[in-house]
């Protein structure tokens, strides 16, 4: 870095260090598409132009020929450089990661490699830190992680990660909105954080002098726009929950949620699989090894059924015997929770890891249901469905609870929870209690976690490798 430094200075005094005059026309795919095809001989008697930039990644100087290699956002081409070539002898002192332009025209080498023949080469900015040279091993994944920057520049599988994340959300998008659902966007701070069950980030807005809390969900913003007569509306956006880090968690992710009046749940997990499925593009992908079908009718099985598969027998809703199961497995529970928490509890611990294949697991208890409709035919049953793939929750949808005495009911179940010390339950929201007293359409609504989608999608194993820049503890 002291050499670089050194440079610099020299650059300094000789003038513009950073100049901002200089401008592309080619990008290295683009020269790649256009005469990738054509021979040494034809590209000799065109000798079509040709004005690349880009990071240098490699260098040969060969005292009065030289080649460096520029890498843009599309890929990577050959430059040559001759000593007429003007800005040839300062260009035998820069360095790898220097960002270089040229201008020329194209050419096949001897050994037969697409590259501009530079008629002028300048520097358009010096890097001052090397880029690593060994950049690969598991070893620099917190590295990657802290300096996206250096991995995506060295990495061209990374970036590709980051284009087909891109492809992911447009597809969902361009579904969406094929089939009439307006694209909005709703507070991200709110006064009451609801729509799921889970602890919430707390901040402080000093010109109003209260007290918000980051959104764990969108879901009560987005019904009451149902409420007003947007009966078809999403909004792809990120959530915030002050919860641990894994390799499928992080502080801050994108979902997808999208609510549809005058349908129901069992609408919702078809959307829900169309979804899943325009996204990943092809009838199966191999994931860590696995093949995951996606071709296919997804499975659909009732969370007793899931019980009885991993050896669970008798009543699944007497809560003494779910409750001993529990204390077989080793996980805590309180007196207070019932058979629905149970249940959900020995399905997380027992089925759940068992659910490899796209599985709509469904016939979740309402009492772990605060916002979902009961089952006319059996009140004690929800009619949701979650979506896993691989052991990981992909997706959550139900027939949207609309009755609001029957939510006013539920709000205070969830805030007696609270009371008893569930920091993860939710809170009462009187204004959404009293839009639902304006009368909800029946609606169904579905929640799809896009981070693990494009894990699945790209063959990554940890949710940091699809988010640009995930959270870390500080560098010591």
């Amino acid at each position: 870095m002291e050499e670089r430094r050194e440079k610099l200075k020299a650059l300094r005094a000789d003038g513009q260090a950073y100049p901002n005059d200089f401008r592309r026309k080619d990008l290295a795919a683009a020269l790649q598409e256009r005469f990738g095809a054509l021979s040494k001989e034809q590209l000799e008697e065109k000798k079509p132009a040709a004005v690349v930039a880009g990071r240098m990644m490699l260098k040969r100087v060969m005292g009065k020929a030289s080649f460096a290699t520029l890498q843009d956002g599309s890929g990577r081409i050959q430059v040559y450089i001759t000593q007429d070539t003007p800005g040839y002898e300062p260009f035998k002192h820069w360095d790898l990661g220097d960002i270089v332009g040229a201008e020329g025209t194209v050419f096949r080498t001897m050994k037969g490699e697409l590259t501009v023949n530079a008629k002028s080469i300048r520097l358009l900015a010096k890097a001052l830190r090397p880029l690593p040279e060994k950049f690969h091993g598991l070893a620099d994944h917190e590295m990657r992680y802290r300096q996206r920057y250096v991995d995506l520049a060295v990495n061209p599988e990374v970036r590709q990660i980051f284009a087909e994340r891109s492809r992911i959300i447009q597809t969902i998008r361009e579904l969406l909105r094929g089939d009439g659902y307006l694209e909005v966007e709703t507070p991200m701070m709110q006064p009451i954080p609801g729509g799921a069950a889970a602890r919430p980030f707390k901040t402080h807005h000093n010109a109003l002098d209260m007290d918000l809390y980051l959104r764990i969900a969108p879901e009560l913003y987005l019904k009451r726009l149902v409420v007003g007569g947007m009966e078809r509306v999403f909004e792809i956006n990120r959530n915030f929950r002050n919860e641990g880090i894994s390799t499928r968690h992080n502080p801050e992710f994108t979902m997808l949620e999208c609510y549809c009046a005058y349908e129901d749940w069992q609408y919702m997990m078809a959307l829900t699989e169309r979804l899943v499925r325009a996204a990943a593009g092809r009838a199966s992908i191999v994931y860590q090894g696995r093949t995951l079908e996606f071709g296919k009718p997804f499975a659909r099985l009732p969370i007793a059924e899931a019980l009885r598969a991993q050896g669970v027998q008798g009543d699944l809703r007497d809560r003494a015997q779910l409750s001993r199961r529990l204390k077989e497995a080793g996980v805590a529970h309180e007196d207070r929770q019932g058979w629905g928490a149970l249940q959900l509890m020995l399905f997380e611990t027992l089925a759940e890891k068992h659910l490899v294949q796209p599985t709509f697991v469904t016939d979740f208890p309402a009492e772990v249901s605060p916002l979902s409709r009961r089952r006319d035919s059996d009140p004690e049953i929800a009619d949701r469905f979650e979506l896993f793939i691989d052991a990981k929750e992909i997706a959550n949808g139900f027939s949207e609870l609309n009755d609001p005495e029957d939510q006013a009911a539920r709000f205070l179940e969830q805030a007696k929870m609270k009371e008893a010390g569930d920091q993860e339950a939710m809170y009462y929201d009187a204004d959404y209690i009293r839009a639902l007293e304006y009368g909800m359409p029946p609606a169904g609504g579905m929640g799809l976690g896009i981070d693990r989608l494009v894990m699945l999608v790209t063959d990554s194993p940890s949710i940091r490798d699809v988010i640009l820049f995930p959270h870390m503890r500080p560098e010591s």
